[in-house]
């Protein structure tokens, strides 16, 4: 019979953040795949997890995967965890996912900490509705292509930065966004923890220590649905719901509720997007 390959969530500062069966399958698994097996030696080390170390990262992550997915299908039992945070979430593991679903081979997650839900619950923004963005492109194209989305965008949103970035995006996302409010959280649940919200027009008064991991979260834009949507067709509500990072079948749900119109009539309305 076939192993299972589990995706385990590691810690993303303090190492006390992690559940109990994840120790428990870390310590019972026949080999661990990591993106960084230094990087997660100490978490190891801590919890006295000695198990085979195998590399696993973007640049090896199509060949490797077929190797994992041999031994897993040969009855092996194999973790795949990221240097922080769940793997597969800006982070290597969905090509590994993926082609364990076409072989059917068993998948099972090992839940645990998330940067972006940790920063969405500390802004103090609402939580009911929000778009994980993670980083930004990095090519001005597609890049000026996401913000102007972004701009659009009614729910909360939750962006990854790093310190060498940090600044250029907050010019950026204010340029666009005006006085949107914006929550800036670094180093989650490490001793220097910290998170600021002001709005994004009052950036540089506001610009923490550039050190550490960055989350930022836009909060809702809670005077969209006025200003873009008042005068726009039912076709133009739907696209831009899509443009703004939607599944079609969402939008159209959404703008038939915003309407109060049957969602078949805004369907044939949108057919063709």
């Amino acid at each position: 019979m076939a192993g299972t390959l589990y995706i385990c969530a590691t810690p993303i500062g303090n190492l006390e953040d992690i559940t109990l069966r994840a120790l428990r399958i870390l310590k019972e698994c026949d080999a661990i795949a990591c993106e960084d097996t230094r990087h997660s030696a100490s978490l190891f080390f801590k919890y006295e997890i000695n198990k085979p170390l195998i590399s696993y990262h973007e640049h090896n992550e199509q060949q490797r995967s077929e190797q994992l997915l041999e031994r897993i299908a040969n009855g092996e039992n194999i973790v795949l965890v990221s240097d922080a945070g769940m793997p597969c979430i800006s982070d290597p593991g969905y090509v590994l996912v993926q082609k364990a679903r076409e072989k059917n081979i068993p998948v099972t997650v090992l839940p645990g900490a998330n940067a972006g839900l940790c920063a969405l619950v500390l802004s103090g923004f609402k939580c009911d509705r929000f778009v994980f963005e993670g980083f930004l492109p990095r090519s001005n194209k597609e890049r000026k292509q996401r913000i102007e989305a972004l701009k659009k965008e009614e729910r909360a949103v939750i962006l990854h930065e790093s310190p060498h970035h940090l600044e250029k995006t907050l010019e950026e996302l204010a340029a666009a966004c005006g006085d949107r409010p914006i929550a800036i959280v670094r180093e989650i649940t490490k001793i220097h923890e910290e998170c600021i919200t002001f709005p994004l027009s009052a950036w540089r008064e506001n610009l923490p220590t550039v050190k550490g991991e960055f989350v930022l979260v836009l909060g809702e834009n809670e005077n969209i649905s006025q200003e873009e949507y008042a005068d726009l067709s039912i076709k133009e509500q739907v696209k831009l719901l899509i443009d703004s990072g939607m599944d079609k079948k969402s939008a159209v749900k959404e703008v038939a509720s915003r309407l109060n119109v049957p969602k078949n009539d805004v369907y044939m309305e949108a057919i063709d997007l």
